[in-house]
């Protein structure tokens, strides 16, 4: 992207009333950013669900000035610029309608072929929510995922510092410009983040701290990630907020189950119940889900067993496979008619007694 295409692109991103899904319409339709500030009026109106308002906003020309003056922050800062039409730009964030027509970053972050998921929860993370989100990251460390957070209190500097612990990249998504940080008590961190990983925001050195970016920003942790991981969650919260973002872009949701008592369980345990996202009991339910695969790398070697006792349960998928060779875990629980999770984790013991195999794309047979 050329130093005027940023230019440009920046100006338009910074008119009032056009988000992205609009801004994307605009340079779908004129071919650039700067075609669509230099079009006339007359044809800009043409444009289906372009109105009045809209083409008023771009014939004000006053959004140079900030334009010019975040660009040279972008430059003076050596800050990495994502445009959602480059080759760079994050694959699953290409997908999602709403995703940001410019990302900003620091840091080493490597998005190519890597497993990528978000861990997201409450601020106030109890310690049976940190054990769990640190078993959780040790346990995937083998599949060397990239671990997608907010960068906040709680949950998501738990999910941060544990990826770091086990050398995996993460990226923590801000809500604010890149040149602060928020919590400030955090900043100890940025620098091992950014060897690790780095900082992805696509607001402006001009956006401070604002609780009303949360939304923007949590669409961002969702659409990066094949997986949304919810830790512990309140009724309300910014992390169901991301789960229902995720689903919305038919992306993997899960939710740790807690005691109806407790109140930082309410939120999983709804999602749960709403069938909004796969019940989380042991971090290996996450590979088999999403169909993960080590192939002969690092994977323990099974051993089939003779005479092996499986329950009633094993009994239905293991002659379900057998009779229909391979299938993925959602088509195994409907024909089992079996519950997704319950289906995971009989899988996982399956495999574990040396009767079944994973193969990627969520597909399982019989050995």
């Amino acid at each position: 992207m050329t130093e005027t295409d940023l230019l440009y692109t920046l100006a338009l991103q910074h008119i009032p009333n056009i988000g992205d899904i609009t801004a994307k319409r605009l340079i779908t339709h004129c071919g650039s950013a700067e075609a669509v500030l230099k079009e006339s009026k007359q044809n800009l109106l043409k444009i289906n669900g372009i109105g009045t308002l809209i083409v008023q906003a771009i014939s004000e020309r006053n959004y140079f000035k900030e334009a010019e003056e975040e660009l040279r922050f972008i430059e003076n800062e050596g800050l990495n610029v994502f445009y959602f039409e480059d080759e760079n730009y994050p694959e699953k964030l290409k997908h999602c309608i709403d995703g940001p027509i410019l990302l900003f970053q620091t840091g080493n972050i490597d998005l190519d072929k890597k497993h990528i998921i978000s861990i997201v929860g409450t601020r106030k993370i109890t310690n049976s929510g940190v054990a769990f989100c640190e078993d959780l990251i040790e346990t995937l460390a083998v599949y060397d995922p990239i671990i997608v957070s907010g960068f906040a209190y709680g949950t998501d500097i738990t999910a941060h510092k544990a990826a770091m612990q086990h050398k995996l990249q993460t990226i923590g998504c801000l809500a604010h410009g890149l040149h602060t940080i928020y919590p400030k008590v955090h900043k100890k961190y940025m620098a091992q983040m950014e060897t690790h990983g780095g900082f992805l925001t696509e607001f402006w050195s001009t956006d401070t701290f604002d609780k009303k970016n949360f939304l923007k920003r949590n669409r961002v942790i969702a659409g990066l990630s094949e997986a949304t991981i919810v830790i512990e969650s309140a009724k309300k919260g910014g992390s169901l907020v991301t789960a229902d973002i995720a689903n919305s872009y038919n992306r993997e949701v899960f939710a740790v189950p807690g005691r109806v008592t407790d109140g930082l369980s309410e939120g999983c345990n709804n999602l749960i119940k709403h069938q909004r996202a796969n019940m989380l009991t042991t971090p290996l339910d996450v590979p088999y889900i999403l169909g993960w695969d080590l192939g002969s790398k690092q994977k323990p070697a099974i051993q089939k067993q003779l005479f092996v006792e499986l329950d009633a349960e094993e009994k239905a998928i293991y002659t379900y496979l057998k009779e229909n060779d391979k299938q993925q875990l959602d088509t195994i629980a409907i024909n089992c008619d079996l519950p997704i999770f319950k289906v995971a984790g009989t899988l996982l013991n399956m495999e574990l007694k040396g009767v079944i195999r994973p193969l990627p794309g969520k597909l399982f047979e019989v050995i």
